[in-house]
């Protein structure tokens, strides 16, 4: 039996949560939710130049947003010390080395060694300085950068997307770990955190398979046990793209939220978008947990686009009992009851559709412009044909019975004129349901 796994998303706070990196926070809390785990929530703030408190905000906000529980955040930049330890034990076991390189002289390494036709692997020049001549670029002012010695051998895991991997570390460059200012490096801080927070499994996406290679290298060097991994495909959006902070505005979640989707929508997409599973509407978290399959994403990259959302917000719409959606409507200081809503959930896209329905059902005034075809002597028939309340289900079909026989009219151009004036819409809800909400008084007026 498996222990209870232990998750993490680990965001930078360089920009909003889009639906690419969400997917990762989704796919983390399902895991940790089917299988009786937790997922922590660590803020990688260690890029201090484009790192803002006000993302770290956000990144809180839309992880409540889509119901995601996790303990109070975990800051690297309030760890250092741990990833000093680290370093220590890797310069002592020669595993950590000083390099002098600038980023111009990089720069050149590489394309000469893509126009000889070679892979721009780092050569490990400064691995053959000898102390004296350390020294002495270090009196010249080049303080040093430090590049982690990988093993020259391949590593191994079984990928819970990809299945077994093997990655030759001859084929990749030494990471460097530390900057010459002395702050550590992603590679180094997480395997560092994930080893003392004792991280069970990593999901993540495809693109962190080379950093993958090179941290199952370092957990071994720290003596530390690997977790298990999972590589996702990066979402492609409609053109084909990769998400990116940069471009991905209208699909970042802040955006989502504000056009009306449900949490619950992103959730049940995320869940199985790139997998064999169905992708359908989950009313619950505890549903989509249940429903939730690490094994069955596929290898290829998925897309996504926001009509695929729209159509799955209808349908989570159109599904919901009242009991489920009623919290979310209180969040929204949507006041109906549970009678108005089975009337209208089958024709709401967003639940701010609500509000308007209920507009137009219990405002005196009619909030919409007269229609040019509205056709007044038929609406006065109307009027000396509305019956008399008490109103109920029926009250719709005796008054079209009665309009039938006295004006000779049939179908649309019967009911239609009366739907407009009654609610300024075409189409909606069926009006022998509506048409007790909206009451004689306010019917009358609306015909006048």
């Amino acid at each position: 039996m498996m222990s209870r796994p232990l998750l993490r998303f680990a965001p930078s706070p360089t920009g909003h949560l889009h639906i690419g990196n969400a997917r990762i926070a989704v796919l983390n809390a399902l895991y940790a939710a089917q299988n009786n785990g937790m997922m922590l929530l660590r803020i990688d703030d260690t890029d201090t130049e484009r790192s803002q408190d006000t993302f770290i905000d956000s990144i809180q906000e839309d992880l409540r947003w889509l119901g995601i529980d996790h303990p109070e955040p975990l800051y690297q930049s309030q760890r250092h010390s741990l990833y000093q330890d680290a370093i220590d034990k890797l310069k002592s076991t020669g595993r950590l080395y000083p390099c002098f390189e600038s980023p111009s002289e990089l720069a050149r390494k590489r394309k000469l060694a893509r126009l000889q036709g070679k892979p721009p692997i780092y050569d490990r020049a400064s691995l053959r300085l000898s102390p004296a001549e350390q020294r002495t670029l270090e009196d010249k002012g080049n303080k040093p950068y430090w590049r982690f010695k990988l093993s020259d051998t391949a590593v191994h895991w079984d990928d819970l997307v990809f299945g077994k991997h093997r990655h030759a570390l001859k084929d990749i460059s030494d990471p460097v770990l530390v900057r010459a200012d002395g702050r550590p490096l992603f590679t180094l801080s997480s395997v560092v955190d994930d080893h003392a927070l004792a991280i069970t499994h990593i999901i993540r996406g495809e693109d962190h398979m080379t950093n993958t290679a090179a941290q199952i290298d370092l957990f071994h060097a720290l003596d530390a046990k690997p977790p298990l991994f999972a590589h996702l495909p990066l979402i492609l959006n409609d053109k084909g793209q990769p998400f990116a902070k940069r471009n991905t505005e209208s699909l970042a979640l802040h955006a989502l939220r504000e056009q009306g989707y449900e949490p619950l929508t992103i959730i049940s997409l995320l869940a199985h978008l790139g997998s064999s599973r169905p992708i359908v509407a989950h009313s619950t978290w505890q549903q989509a947990a249940r429903a939730f399959d690490m094994r069955a994403f596929s290898k290829s990259a998925p897309r996504i686009d926001a009509d695929s959302l729209g159509t799955l917000n209808r349908q989570l719409l159109q599904h919901s009992t009242f009991t489920t959606i009623q919290p979310r409507l209180k969040s929204l200081a949507i006041d109906i009851d549970e009678a108005f809503w089975q009337v209208i959930q089958g024709n709401i896209d967003t639940l701010e559709d609500c509000r308007e329905w209920q507009r137009i059902c219990f405002e005196d005034k009619p909030f919409w412009d007269s229609q040019p075809d509205s056709d007044p002597a038929y609406l006065r028939l109307a009027i000396d044909a509305l019956p008399q309340p008490p109103w109920d289900e029926t009250t719709w079909t005796t008054w079209c019975q009665a309009l039938a026989t006295t004006s000779g009219r049939r179908g649309k151009t019967l009911f239609l004129p009366l739907r407009l004036a009654l609610t300024g819409k075409a189409h909606g809800p069926e009006m022998s349901a509506l048409l007790p909400f909206i009451g004689f008084t306010r019917a009358h007026q609306r015909l006048q």
